[in-house]
């Protein structure tokens, strides 16, 4: 699709137990952009434990976002529009007001019952983390989600009435008979033991909250919460951090929002039982959930196989360089280079072949800064932080030449795999100078490694391409790789 037609626009108005929120997306099917994103905390789960039903005051903050959020989705001329709401709506005694009142909006809610926003949950995981496999826990305000997903599929899944806003009454009785309180649910269910020697990915604001903890009191180099992981022990440890850390503390440290901070010691409290029962040590945080499986689950098998890093680095490509075909082709053309390196290390390189042209447009002092910038906050998955540095170290070189490895891409990456990106780097500069971004030159010529020279084999037709800045380039990729430049015709 040519960068100036405009792809249809989604959206999707998620009516949680916390949170009323509009998400707005253009772009790709398997990986759309968001364009717009907007919570309101209504907090209408609040009150269920105790009474029931829906407070007031959280139906009149969830009415006003309601009739805001269908305005901006008008106003933005969103063409598939849809309205979901989970355990608060779907358990209050007074739901069906909140249902009248969206549908007098125009908005056509649809209730989705808890093994529907289980299976979305699972599905949202496995869009954002294709190998995933394990168990995802959901948590929302009324409800925690738990699914098993293997293989690209999601198995059996139960909701529980563990929602963030439940917890606090159930601990009032002290933490001996919280953690019975809770072991009862998830062993009636069927589930104790089930995560042993598996992840446990975590899904709801609250526990990524707890994540954003974490990397502020570690500085933990890159804020993008997307597959950081925490250990069970360092659970355990948060949630005695938290207990005598007041709300606005919190805030300062992490950047966490007044509601959610004073439910991150429900939260945490919730996670250590919730681990222990299941078995399970290591957790993975997934910035995609229910919002995402909805819209994962509406596509057919053979987008949904599609590569997410390459199907969003593709389309950054497309936008934002000179030539959008170009980088398959470039990626094709260095990979003989590269043989027999793991399946991940390979989509790595191929994303950053697609994205090597991005900085093209920058000021040329600061084109290894774009790369980098790129790389590590774009809005990629299907990629953790240290293949995010991967990622820069190679669009770094590529764009600027450089063979030195800029912070903070040494903490968050080994120095073998830095240095194979910067190889990478170094054949993408000869390839994009040789061929000018144009497709002709890189598929009438091949380069190659014979262990002892860098070979250019190029066509007689093709030798005026052979100028001294190719020339310069092809001799700094041999260099870094401790062979010989050769051309042959």
């Amino acid at each position: 699709m040519p960068p100036d037609e405009p792809r249809p626009r989604t959206a999707i108005i998620d009516i949680g137990s916390n949170s009323v929120r509009l998400v707005v997306y253009q772009g790709p099917a398997r990986l759309p952009a968001i364009l717009f994103n907007e919570k309101v905390m209504a907090g209408l789960g609040r009150g269920l434990a105790a009474t029931g039903a829906i407070e007031p005051g959280a139906l009149r903050k969830a009415r006003t976002a309601l009739a805001r959020f269908a305005a901006i989705a008008r106003v933005m001329e969103v063409e598939h529009l849809r309205t979901v709401a989970t355990a608060a709506v779907r358990d209050a005694s007074n739901g069906a007001e909140l249902i009248d009142d969206a549908d007098r909006l125009g908005l056509r809610v649809e209730i989705l019952p808890g093994e529907q926003e289980a299976l979305a949950a699972g599905e949202g995981v496995l869009s954002g983390i294709p190998d995933a496999g394990g168990i995802v826990g959901d948590l929302g305000g009324g409800s925690l989600e738990l699914v098993s997903v293997e293989d690209g599929r999601v198995g059996e899944r139960v909701s529980l009435p563990l929602g963030v806003l439940r917890i606090a009454k159930l601990r009032e009785w002290g933490p001996l008979q919280f953690e019975r309180q809770v072991a009862a649910m998830i062993d009636g269910a069927g589930w104790a033991g089930r995560g042993r020697d598996l992840p446990f990915y975590l899904v709801g604001g609250s526990w990524r909250a707890l994540a954003k903890l974490d990397m502020a009191l570690t500085d933990y180099p890159l804020p993008v919460i997307h597959q950081y992981a925490l250990s069970a022990a360092r659970i355990a440890e948060l949630e005695g951090i938290i207990v005598p850390m007041p709300r606005q503390r919190l805030r300062e440290v992490a950047g966490i929002n007044s509601t959610r901070a004073g439910l991150l010691g429900d939260a945490a409290a919730l996670l250590s039982v919730v681990l222990r029962r299941l078995g399970a040590t290591t957790t993975v945080v997934s910035s995609f959930g229910l919002r995402e499986g909805l819209l994962y689950g509406a596509l057919d098998a053979e987008t949904r196989a599609q590569d997410p890093l390459i199907v969003g680095a593709r389309e950054e490509g497309r936008l934002l360089g000179r030539f959008p075909e170009h980088g398959d082709l470039l990626d094709r053309w260095i990979a003989p280079l590269f043989p027999a390196r793991p399946a991940d290390g390979a989509r790595l390189r191929h994303a950053a072949c697609l994205l090597a042209d991005v900085g093209w447009h920058a000021n040329p002092d600061f084109r290894a800064e774009r790369g980098i910038e790129t790389a590590l906050h774009g809005s990629w998955v299907a990629i953790d932080g240290a293949g995010r540095a991967v990622l820069a170290q190679c669009l770094a070189t590529a764009l600027a030449g450089g063979i030195t490895t800029p912070e903070p891409l040494n903490r968050l990456a080994p120095a073998s795999r830095l240095d194979e990106a910067i190889a990478w780097g170094l054949a993408v500069r000869v390839g994009q100078r040789l061929s000018g971004g144009v497709a002709g030159p890189l598929e009438r010529s091949r380069i190659s490694d014979d262990g002892a020279a860098i070979t250019l084999h190029l066509a007689p037709a093709d030798r005026a391409l052979y100028g001294e800045a190719v020339e310069k380039r092809h001799a700094a990729l041999a260099a870094f790789l401790g062979r010989t430049p050769v051309l042959a015709g």
